[in-house]
Formats: C-alpha cells, sequence, structure tokens
C-alpha cells in the first residue's frame, strides 16, 4: 500500500479498487461515501486506520476501503475490534454492523462493547430488515410488517437502537440518515474524536426488501417537518417553517409551535449532549415524531484501553519480575548437566 502524507489525504485515497457490489439504490453508497469523505478529515494515516465487520450487506464496507479490514463472522465483530484496539491503542478502529449483525446474533458482543466503552467507532446499519439473506424481519422491524419470514406480520415487539445503546451505559450515540451525507460525515469525524465507544445509527433504505421503510420522515414533501437536527447548545427547532419546537411536558416531550398559545423561542428546549443523567437522551430516542438526528450523547469518559493500561503499568511497577527470565528463574531451580 503506497502511503500519502495525512496533510494530502482526500476521499478518493480511501477509496478501494474493489467493485461495489450492493443493489443500485442502496442507501449504502452514501455511507461509504461519507465515510471516505470523513476519513482525511479525522487526520489518520491509511495505515493506521481499521475496518471490522460481521455479517450482511453492510459487513462489505472494508473491502470498499483503502485501509486495513477484517470481515469476520455473524454477530462477533466487536470482539475482533475490540482485540484489534487493545493490541494497538492508536489505531482508529471502525466496526460495521446491521440490525440484524448487532441486535440478534451479535447482542451479547455489542452491550458489552459499549458497557466497556473501548475506543471503537460502530457504525450500525438500520434498514429494519435482513437484507443479505432475502428479506426477513430483523430485532428493528415495525409490528405488524409482512416479510419473508413473518407472513402474518410482526408480532415481536422491535427494539429501539438508541434505548439499547444507552441502557448498556453508552458515552456517545448519534444517528444520521443516509439521503444527507454531508451530515453524516459530520457526524463520524465527531465519532472519532470521542475517547470512548461511538454509536452511529445510520437509518439506511432497502430498496429491495424494505423498500421507503422511513419515507415518513425522509421523503422530500415530509423531510423538513419530520426531521430534527440536534446541535449542542442550541434549540431543538425544526420545520419547514422552522417554528415548531420540543418543551417538556411532565414525562413527555412535547411538540409546539413557535408564535402560537405564547410559546417563544426561550420556550423551546437547548439540547445538551453533555449530560450525565441520560434521561432526557433516552427521550430523545424514543420519539417518533419528529425523528431526532446528530450526536444526542457525548459525555466525557475514560476509555477502556486508557484504564487497562494504566493498570497494567501499576502492576509492572510492583511486580518483581522485570523479564520473562526474571520469571522462568525465580524460585527454586535446577541446572541440568
Amino acid at each position: 500500500m503506497t502511503e500519502v502524507k495525512t496533510a494530502e489525504l482526500t476521499a478518493k485515497d480511501f477509496s478501494s479498487d474493489q467493485e461495489v457490489k450492493w443493489c443500485p439504490g442502496c442507501g449504502d453508497y452514501s455511507v461509504l461515501k461519507a465515510v471516505q469523505k470523513a476519513m482525511p478529515l479525522v487526520g489518520q494515516e491509511r495505515k493506521d486506520v481499521v475496518f471490522v465487520s460481521g455479517i450482511g450487506c453492510s459487513s462489505r464496507f472494508p473491502y470498499y476501503m483503502n485501509t486495513f479490514g477484517f470481515h469476520g463472522i455473524h454477530g462477533r465483530a466487536p470482539a475482533l475490534a475490540s482485540g484489534v484496539k487493545l493490541a494497538n491503542p492508536k489505531l482508529s478502529v471502525w466496526q460495521i454492523t446491521g440490525d440484524g449483525d448487532a441486535l440478534a446474533i451479535g447482542g451479547n458482543h455489542f452491550i458489552h462493547a459499549i458497557r466497556r466503552n473501548m475506543g471503537l467507532n460502530i457504525l450500525l446499519f438500520n434498514n429494519r430488515i435482513y437484507g443479505l439473506t432475502k428479506g426477513q424481519f430483523s430485532p428493528t422491524t415495525d409490528l405488524g410488517h409482512k416479510t419473508k419470514s413473518s407472513p402474518q406480520g410482526v408480532i415481536d415487539n422491535p427494539f429501539h437502537p438508541g434505548e439499547l445503546v444507552l441502557g448498556a451505559q453508552a458515552s456517545f450515540f448519534a444517528r444520521v440518515v443516509d439521503i444527507n451525507p454531508n451530515h453524516m460525515t459530520d457526524v463520524m469525524v465527531a465519532a472519532e474524536n470521542h475517547e470512548g465507544t461511538s454509536v452511529v445509527e445510520i437509518l439506511q433504505n432497502c430498496v429491495i426488501f424494505n423498500d421507503k421503510v422511513f419515507s415518513k420522515y425522509t421523503a422530500k414533501e415530509n423531510k423538513d417537518d419530520a426531521l430534527l437536527y440536534l446541535e449542542h447548545g442550541k434549540p431543538m427547532i425544526f420545520g419547514a417553517d422552522k417554528n415548531k419546537g420540543l418543551k417538556v411536558n411532565g414525562f413527555d416531550l412535547e411538540v409546539v409551535t413557535i408564535g402560537e398559545n405564547g410559546i417563544t423561542e426561550k420556550d423551546i428546549l437547548v439540547h445538551d449532549a453533555l449530560l450525565v443523567n441520560p434521561t432526557l437522551h433516552f427521550m430523545l430516542v424514543r420519539l417518533e415524531y419528529p425523528m431526532v438526528l446528530g450526536v444526542i450523547r457525548s459525555i466525557e469518559t475514560e476509555a477502556y484501553e486508557s484504564k487497562l493500561s494504566k493498570q497494567v503499568l501499576e502492576v509492572e511497577k510492583k511486580s518483581p519480575f522485570k523479564s520473562i527470565d526474571d520469571l522462568l528463574l525465580s524460585g527454586e531451580t535446577w541446572e541440568i548437566v
């Protein structure tokens, strides 16, 4: 792999020579371009970036990045990514996963990777369906949705990924949508700059098996009134006329209109991604209307690998053994002649 100075890297430098094999119109193409665009902005050389994936349509991702990569087995990408990060904490490690790969067979690995707060960037592609295996319902498929494996309609309660992630003690959670690649790029950079585990849920359309699954939010006629882009320290205002906002009403968030019933901009809730108490963040990830996008939670915590390194150094200081020879020659020894 020919190296280029970091300052000269562009998105094209991170594009591999492999043919991209996703269905025409798949939202994954937009995600790929957004990530490739983000890579030069995080300031890492290609040799210091690793993409790890499990199984699924999105898990082809490492082949399309001109970096190091590892295509693992179903649901086990967090274990592989964790091993890579612990072996070399200086690496920028990205885990690519889908709603089936992460939340079904890989659920246990997923929640514990988040709980440990290791320096991983987890991109969760959520299209609410199993795409690679041809359209079975996944852990995020809507109730009542008819699929090949639920011909009478899904009766399982779906996961809300944001709730699951926050419940696993996440220090960083964001949500993006595949129709806005520039916003995706900004969030990817924020995720990489966060110390500890970052999880970015990507609302991604599957044109073949679950087309228009997010159209009530993303369709041209809906998106201005149905999507709320959060910015830390700014009021939660949205709408085509920028006159709608969120207000706390008891234990719920209420949509209000500025200029009606005496509501002014001062009444609109200001986003605080740094709140250690996750109550407000839970409320935001649960919202069905509007769909909240951007960095929802980003709190300062020490990463797992940093704490582990300190622990190892402390043990080394106290240990009488400074080398493997010290250990092998300790205690009673015999010389064979």
